[in-house]
């Protein structure tokens, strides 16, 4: 990511849409209750910080030219998506955990 993306990122102003998502009871609930020990203001917040979290991990994978050229290869060479999804999912996981990533890191 570029220092000027970064820096809009960090923006804590930055114009937002409201949007309507239909998310389970018992998983507002449990929002509510693990965002203030988290630090969050409330459960929407921590919505955003989940939301990311997740993107900026796909938009590292997926914004780099080596990753959509070995997927292109390894499906040439038969490998399943499953097996490709699997193998991105287990080196995002692993790069976020080096990285020391956590959900309180700004969107």
């Amino acid at each position: 990511m570029n220092t000027e993306a970064l820096k809009k990122r960090l923006d804590r102003n930055r114009p937002m849409t409201a949007i309507t998502i239909r998310i389970p009871d018992d998983v507002i609930e449990d929002l509510k209750r693990v965002a203030p020990l988290l630090g969050f203001s409330g459960y929407q917040p921590l919505v955003r910080a989940y939301i990311g979290q997740g993107l900026r991990a796909d938009l590292e994978r997926l914004e780099g030219d080596t990753i959509p050229a070995l997927v292109a290869s390894l499906k040439r060479h038969g490998v399943s998506d499953e097996v490709i999804h699997a193998a991105l999912n287990e080196v995002v996981h692993s790069n976020n955990a080096q990285k020391g990533l956590s959900i309180g890191d700004p969107i």
